[in-house]
């Protein structure tokens, strides 16, 4: 199967729980896209992904949230990167087949 991938451009947004956490939202309609390509590799909702961010290439999984997933961003990654809430990010999303 053919990689897909998804540019996500968006904003930097906290969640704010328990445990504070940070994501950068993909859009409805890249989201409805990628749960049509990810079926059935789906687990509890997350999708196990790859994204290059800045320099890195992260594993990590996307969360559903209301109509379109989430990439979080780990404290590591934001720190390397110098990730700030509200800060406008761009970065590419792929599917992992090999999960």
């Amino acid at each position: 199967m053919a990689p897909v991938e998804w540019t996500v451009c968006g904003v930097v947004v906290e969640w704010r729980g328990p445990s504070p956490y940070f994501f950068l939202p993909m859009s409805v309609e890249d989201s409805a896209e990628l749960k049509i390509e990810a079926a059935g590799l789906e687990y509890w909702g997350q999708v196990a992904v790859l994204v290059e961010l800045g320099g890195a290439t992260i594993e990590t999984a996307l969360f559903p949230q209301g109509d379109r997933y989430m990439v979080p961003l780990r404290a590591a990654v934001r720190r390397a990167e110098g990730l700030e809430v509200g800060m406008e990010l761009t970065a590419t999303v792929r599917i992992r087949y090999d999960r």
